[in-house]
């Protein structure tokens, strides 16, 4: 029995060594709980040598004057500083020139509607002028001022009660936060034409990333999705994490695309005409096994994605190609540590690591084989990101209609970041050219 304790004893030290090392619980899978006097923050990013901040010639931005100023503030003497004498009659030349950029008080525009009749002379008939579509209430806020709160909620990730606050002070509008809601609602409503081509279209790209984080959605753990190629981002929010919220939105997967993500099952099971797993969540297990183990099988394996990432910064699209000598030499050192994983740590999370490459290894270097693909899942963290910044800065998504609207709001801003067009202006456009 006391030898059975000091075995338990000293597995469980092993175990909360190796969580103790690498993973968190706000960049991985690993619980909270397990976050045991974690003090290791490797990071598993390679130096480039580079110093930190803009390289030396690279095009620097500053302050332009505006060509044709809205005002001009004349500074003219009145009196000669020396002798006092009045210089109003004098002649003033130009010396130099300085512009000061400033806000005018804002101050919100109430425009009337008025429909007028006429009763037709040869008919007898009472013609009434028709009000503008969307004119539908005595009185109501202007798209524009839907746009505004979808843009202050959505992207700028503002909660409710400080939309009212701000309304207030810049504007004077006194917009309640049910007000801030129904807007937001009409704005989501108006976004879906966009959000379903968007959904239409991402399943045509050649390259799709995907990924998910959790958030709270009416005080339940609830989930977002997240697929996003070069040109567009679709986001959705589920209650469920898995394949079945993929195949509730894409049912038929991505036949036409390279499908990049992390090694999460339910993205490993998505059709797809080629699956790109996430080499740098693979360089992070390395690093731990490495630190905590110090697993030589590891080390080499882990040098030999470093080589590969370094590589693909060296390729030109002519080298692309089956036969590419460099290339293949990376898939013969990957092949090659497949097959001797025996040398590898016995530790089961190591060897669960290992059979996931295997399992996975026609997925590991589809980056060096093809231009667009990227070795890493980066691009789908940043899409998903926002909804960690939404939460932290609003606590939580209080109903699943409201994680719902911001998912479909910040799909059509981030499509339409994109495409380097102004997210307010496309919003105003968007709120003006869908009528409910």
């Amino acid at each position: 029995m006391y030898k059975e304790l000091l075995s338990t004893i000293s597995e469980l030290r092993e175990e909360v060594r190796l969580l103790k090392n690498g993973k968190k619980s706000k960049t991985s899978h690993t619980p909270p709980s397990h976050e045991i006097g974690r003090s290791n923050s490797k990071n598993s990013r390679i130096s480039s040598g580079k110093r930190p901040g803009g390289q030396l010639g690279h095009d620097g931005n500053t302050l332009s004057f505006k060509v044709i100023p809205d005002a001009i503030l004349p500074h003219v003497p009145t009196f000669c500083n020396h002798c006092g004498l009045d210089l109003n009659e004098v002649e003033s030349i130009v010396v130099e020139r300085r512009q000061e950029v400033v806000i005018p008080p804002i101050q919100a525009k109430y425009l009337e509607h008025v429909s007028h009749a006429k009763i037709c002379t040869h008919c007898g008939c009472k013609c009434v002028g028709t009000f503008p579509e969307g004119i539908n209430a005595p009185i109501q806020y202007s798209g524009h001022i839907g746009a505004l709160v979808a843009y202050l909620s959505v992207f700028q990730y503002m909660p409710y009660k400080r939309i009212t606050m701000l309304l207030k002070d810049l504007f004077n509008l006194p917009i309640s936060e049910g007000t801030v809601d129904n807007l937001l609602a009409t704005a989501a409503q108006k976004a879906m034409p966009a959000y379903e081509i968007i959904q239409q279209r991402i399943q045509q790209e050649a390259v799709v990333g995907a990924d998910e984080t959790g958030a709270s959605i009416g005080g339940k753990k609830g989930w977002f999705h997240t697929w996003q190629s070069k040109k567009l981002t679709f986001i959705v929010a589920s209650m469920n994490r898995g394949y079945q919220t993929i195949t509730q939105y894409f049912s038929d997967g991505f036949p036409l695309s390279v499908y990049v993500s992390d090694c999460w099952a339910a993205q490993l099971k998505v059709t797809a005409r080629l699956h790109q797993l996430c080499i740098a969540h693979l360089l992070r297990e390395l690093n731990n096994f490495e630190d905590a183990l110090s697993c030589q099988w590891s080390i080499a394996m882990k040098l030999l994605f470093q080589d590969a990432i370094q590589l693909k910064k060296q390729l030109v699209p002519a080298d692309y190609d089956s036969s590419n000598e460099q290339v293949l030499a990376i898939q013969s050192r990957l092949d090659k540590l497949l097959i001797e994983h025996q040398q590898a740590s016995s530790h089961k999370k190591v060897q669960a690591f290992i059979n996931r490459l295997i399992k996975n290894k026609e997925s590991i270097l589809t980056f060096l084989y093809h231009q667009n693909v990227p070795p890493d899942n980066n691009a789908s963290e940043r899409a998903i990101r926002n909804v960690k910044v939404k939460s932290k800065v609003s606590g939580q998504f209080r109903t699943e209609k409201g994680a719902t609207r911001f998912a479909i709001l910040r799909s059509v801003i981030d499509t339409t970041r994109k495409s380097t067009n102004n997210v307010l202006y496309g919003l105003i456009v968007l709120l003006y050219s869908n009528p409910v």
